[in-house]
């Protein structure tokens, strides 16, 4: 199944159907502009005083632009990160109107050609628009452009999370790990991990940082394709209710609990988190919170307080910022709708206010530069078979957002919070970090060996 950019997922159509109107409406937009006089006539002066103040804007990245007449319009520059064609006046407008929004739109139709390193170029832009101020006028009316205020009722939260999970496990087994099929970030203890080793070592430290026992009782919001239900069910004996909101993950999530026989461990539940019911010695969530909308954390609070038994503990895995503010414009519209990565300061209105303690704060963001860069090798590997699951254009817009992704990563944009709690009143609670990094205090012993990441 695919989801065109400017379309909501519609499970009556085929992937044939869908690529085929995506590839007619490209035709269409490539048509027009080819027949428009005002948007194809001859580049002006005013064209490219026009792209010179775009550049200005962004700190004069190094990067060449030209217009639809083949002639660059940019400063000189001997060593680009990037070359970048214009094909029409129209799209250099839009990049100029909103370019958080329009130009990866622009981009992924062909309207802007690109060439070029594009983690590092995305990187240069990020940089060179956060070396002009967050607090002017310009950035103001570019995030007041580009972003609408994210409400996640129950019924909107199934809809956005059908239109990112829900488009077909294949396309995720294309290029996530083999182990446990882990869509979030992984964990790098040691150099020369592959994407397998890391990601498994990501679940460990999770279950070391719960202090997972056997015969533990845990509940998991938002679980994925079910790995880490399966994991902690598998290798430290606990039975595991989880919750989620995806078809496609849980049907497949039930199957491999089936193969593995692991049904008596693990229940998976196609609900929402709100519903969760019943007394758990262990929450825990991973990578579902940028999906919950901001006037929902004390709710979120107040089911995880009844749900934790006295002495219970959790955690919260989750992308956030250093300072609080909105998704990238088109990443939140075409990509991942509805989500909003939070700041601790705004995390914290989970605990707060339902009297619950946090123990442990640790921020992994380098671990997930790593994991999407090992996440693009393995997506532009397989290419030609996303083309054809999926089409061109499909597989540009994913692209840009895995390099953006990691761009925002990288210059520490984005962060990854991994957030240890249990209720106020509870002081059955570790003296020290031990139990997570020293493998003779850990509940489960396990000896990762580490195999050169050429083998992978």
């Amino acid at each position: 199944m695919k989801l065109g950019l400017n379309q909501k997922a519609n499970p009556q159509q085929s992937t044939v159907e869908n690529t085929h109107a995506s590839k007619k409406t490209n035709a269409l937009l490539k048509t027009h502009h080819s027949k428009s006089p005002i948007f194809h006539s001859r580049v002006t002066r005013l064209d490219r005083w026009l792209t010179l103040k775009m550049l200005e804007v962004v700190g004069n990245p190094p990067i060449r632009v030209s217009l639809w007449d083949g002639i660059e319009a940019s400063l000189p520059c001997e060593d680009p990160v990037a070359v970048l064609v214009y094909c029409d006046r129209g799209a250099l407008l839009k990049t100029i109107i909103d370019p958080e929004l329009h130009w990866g739109d622009l981009y992924c139709s062909g309207r802007v050609e690109f060439k070029g390193d594009m983690t590092k170029f995305l990187e240069t832009v990020y940089l060179g628009i956060s070396s002009r101020g967050k607090g002017s006028w310009l950035r103001k009316l570019i995030l007041w452009l580009g972003h609408r205020r994210i409400f996640n009722s129950v019924d909107k939260a199934r809809e956005n999370i059908y239109h990112h999970y829900d488009i077909g496990n294949k396309f995720y087994k294309l290029w996530l790990d083999n182990e446990e099929m882990q869509y979030t970030c992984a964990y790098f203890p040691h150099e020369g991990m592959t994407l397998e080793q890391a990601q498994v070592a990501k679940l460990h430290h999770i279950c070391r940082k719960l202090q997972l026992k056997p015969g533990d009782t845990v509940v998991e919001a938002g679980c994925g394709w079910g790995g880490l239900a399966r994991f902690m069910a598998r290798h430290y004996g606990v039975k595991v209710t989880a919750y989620n909101i995806s078809k496609q993950q849980v049907k497949y999530a039930r199957q491999r609990a089936k193969e593995e026989g692991l049904s008596e461990q693990v229940e998976y539940i196609l609900d929402d988190y709100r519903n969760i019911h019943g007394q758990f010695d262990v929450f825990v969530s991973v990578g579902m919170l940028e999906h919950v909308a901001k006037r929902d954390y004390r709710e979120l609070g107040e089911v995880i307080k009844r749900c934790m038994k006295p002495e219970g503990r959790g955690l919260i895995h989750s992308i956030g910022r250093i300072i609080a503010g909105p998704m990238n414009a088109w990443i939140e519209r075409r990509i991942f709708p509805g989500a909003c990565p939070p700041a601790l300061s705004e995390i914290m209105q989970i605990f707060e206010p339902n009297a619950i303690t946090v123990l442990d704060v640790e921020n992994i963001r380098l671990h997930y530069s790593r994991t999407l860069q090992l996440w693009i090798e393995r997506y532009e590997k397989n290419k030609d078979a996303i083309v054809e699951l999926m089409d061109e254009e499909f597989f540009k817009a994913w692209g840009l957002y895995l390099h953006g992704s990691t761009a925002a990563f990288n210059i520490g944009e984005l962060q990854l919070f991994q957030v240890v709690f249990s209720h106020t009143e509870n002081n059955n609670i570790p003296w020290s970090r031990l139990h997570i990094y020293d493998a003779d205090h850990a509940p489960n012993k396990f000896k990762l060996t580490v195999v050169p990441a050429e083998v992978e």
